[in-house]
């Protein structure tokens, strides 16, 4: 690792969001700017919704290199930007922000990470039948990727009509069977009994609510590939249930790990050194 510096020449990069206080992304980005030798720091900027077009603003005007972008900014922001990748402006959110000689370019890194992430994990994605739980930003962002792979989704959400309405922006994409059914134990289980792939992307289990799940554990079984977008706890309460039952599981890590290596790669024009972030992440979550 060189010797960390800061100078005239030194590129920065923020968190916009609120709250960004527990925000692991500026200790994981530096850190891997030092390893690779790039002259930059990232730093988390608590930016209020009444001056969300300034802070945008001030990315030109301070030529800052890029942002990230988090709740509950992910879609508001996107009529200040300049350009959105086509796959992002189908989502309808972005995470990523890169400043283009101050043309502002933006996409959505979370869908390709977690397809990488599950595909690491050796989900069956090709010609499988998946659930997803939730029809927030996450589920939004996986099922627009996820959908070039699976034949037929099952989407459930506790309002209805928000799992409808995702269902109607898929259906204008994708060629794909999509079923929606009720969030209750009964269809729950039943819907998994016939399913290949599990996704978690409802905030149920997350900490300190580690002792949560949103799927009872009579409604698993052990042919379920699980996948809990949730990346604290390491492992949520759904992933070790599954586990036990001897599912294929895996949590949020990996996801969080590769949507900022993916910014990383916008920002620097260079890989993202993997390991050392991914270190930092664990190290934080441990605390």
């Amino acid at each position: 690792m060189t010797e960390f510096y800061l100078d005239g020449k030194t590129k920065l990069v923020i968190l916009i969001g609120n709250p960004v206080e527990h925000s692991m992304s500026p200790s994981m980005h530096t850190a891997a700017f030092q390893a690779i030798g790039f002259n930059g720091i990232y730093i988390a900027c608590k930016v209020e919704k009444g001056m969300l077009k300034e802070a945008v603003e001030g990315l030109k005007a301070l030529n800052i290199l890029g942002a990230n972008v988090t709740i509950p900014h992910k879609v508001e922001i996107m009529k200040y930007i300049d350009e959105i990748d086509p796959k992002a402006q189908d989502i309808g959110a972005i995470n990523t922000i890169v400043n283009k000689n101050e043309i502002l370019y933006a996409t959505n890194t979370d869908g390709i990470a977690a397809i990488k992430s599950m595909k690491e994990a050796k989900f069956p994605l090709n010609g499988s039948t998946a659930v997803i739980l939730g029809a927030g930003g996450a589920a939004r962002a996986i099922a627009f990727y996820l959908l070039d792979y699976i034949d037929h989704l099952y989407l459930t959400n506790r309002h209805r009509e928000k799992a409808e309405h995702l269902k109607n922006e898929l259906s204008k994409k994708f060629d794909v069977k999509i079923t929606i059914f009720n969030f209750n134990k009964n269809e729950l289980k039943s819907t998994l009994k016939k399913s290949d792939i599990l996704i978690n992307c409802t905030p149920v289990g997350m900490y300190p609510n580690v002792d949560q799940s949103p799927v009872p554990k009579e409604c698993l079984n052990k042919n379920l590939n699980v996948f809990d977008a949730i990346y604290n706890p390491i492992e949520t309460k759904l992933i070790k249930e599954a586990k036990s039952l001897g599912a294929n599981a895996i949590g949020g890590l990996k996801m969080f790990l590769y949507q900022g290596a993916e910014a990383f790669k916008l920002w620097t024009g260079k890989d993202a050194p993997i390991s050392i972030m991914e270190k930092i992440i664990i190290k934080n979550l441990k605390k």
